[in-house]
């Protein structure tokens, strides 16, 4: 029985989030965006002693990747989340967290226009990939999420009004993806959630 509970602890599927959207080339005033947070909420706490915050991500810094000009780095907004939103709640314990970023990027694709004088446009699409597992002497368990957004503008779209989306782009991906992570943490991990009373049937 211990080594089927461990077994589909392992197997647990991912969530995909997928979103498009279109933007067009309007006037944008030029801002300046910072770090997205998350400390407004309050943090998920987990039965281990310590988390670890991997990334597993390397950018490549060459087309078709382009998540290296966002104003805001997917990769560490990532990182942002996991130290703002998961708590070590369990200092006695021998259990230790591992939140593992795997996917973390931006590609561009050139569409070319369909009707005449049409502009061509340039489609982006971000991935986020992130991993949440318990690990202990005795079982384990673990979870993931996998969250999508689509970007397309003009190609002559000015780099202000990149940025503007790009950020909006991101601000989106995220939003989402606290929403399924929590809802997944407390689903799959929560007998290593504090105070959590619900049992999940394997």
């Amino acid at each position: 029985m211990k080594n089927l509970f461990k077994l589909m602890m392992v197997a647990l599927t991912a969530v995909a989030l997928n979103a498009c959207s279109t933007m067009s080339n309007n006037t944008a005033t030029p801002e300046r965006y910072g770090d997205l947070h998350f400390d407004n909420k309050a943090p998920i706490p987990l039965l281990v002693k310590t988390i670890n915050i991997k990334s597993e991500f390397t950018p490549s810094f060459t087309r078709p990747n382009v998540e290296h000009l966002f104003p805001v780095s997917i990769e560490k907004t990532a990182k942002t989340w996991a130290k703002e939103r998961l708590e070590a709640a369990d200092l006695s314990s021998n259990r230790t967290a591992e939140f593992v970023i795997q996917d973390a990027s931006v590609t561009a694709t050139e569409e070319k226009a369909e009707k005449l004088f049409t502009k061509d446009s340039v489609k982006y699409h971000a991935t986020l990939k992130v991993m949440l597992r318990v690990l202990d002497n005795q079982s384990s368990g673990q979870t993931s999420v996998e969250a999508y957004r689509d970007l397309i503008m003009p190609v002559d779209t000015s780099i202000e009004d990149k940025e503007k989306h790009w950020n909006e782009m991101v601000a989106n991906l995220f939003h989402s993806f606290d929403d399924y992570m929590e809802a997944n943490a407390r689903k799959y991990l929560n007998m290593y959630i504090k105070d959590d009373k619900s049992v999940t049937q394997f």
